[in-house]
């Protein structure tokens, strides 16, 4: 196993919460063949139930004077590397569980509403999606290596 880094933040669309940035969770239970228990996303496209970020998708915003908040991409995980340089197909480990990439994330023009420029920013580190293929619970500050 490859060590890539840690989680350094986890959120979750809850069936209450609307909008961005998410809310952050103490822990997130990913369950194979359905997602996020508990996100109100689970369950639909099974192949885009949890949504990555790298760290460096907020320093891009920072350095181009946009302060975001952990969260406003949408993401359930926020890790310390950029999940771009992985390729579609990569299998991560995080404690127990097993998330696989399944496509990069398209821009989303919402994301304007923090900076009119953001989208074309972020274009090629908007986020990636994955789908869960083994359970386990998974919180800040959890090991992240692969295949």
């Amino acid at each position: 196993m490859k060590k890539l880094g840690t989680v350094k933040e986890i959120f979750s669309a809850t069936v209450d919460s609307s909008g961005l940035p998410r809310p952050t969770v103490e822990h997130l239970e990913l369950v194979e063949g359905y997602g996020i228990k508990g996100d109100k996303f689970a369950g639909d496209d099974l192949d885009k139930t949890v949504m990555i970020v790298g760290q460096n998708s907020y320093d891009i915003a920072n350095d181009n004077g946009i302060d975001l908040k952990y969260g406003s991409y949408g993401e359930n995980i926020l890790l310390s590397f950029d999940p771009h340089e992985l390729e579609v197909g990569t299998v991560l480990h995080i404690e127990d569980s097993a998330i696989e990439i399944t496509q990069r994330c398209t821009i989303c023009d919402h994301l304007s509403v923090f900076g009119r420029q953001l989208p074309r920013l972020i274009k090629k580190h908007r986020g990636v999606y994955c789908k869960v293929l083994k359970s386990g619970t998974i919180t800040k500050e959890s090991k992240v290596s692969c295949e």
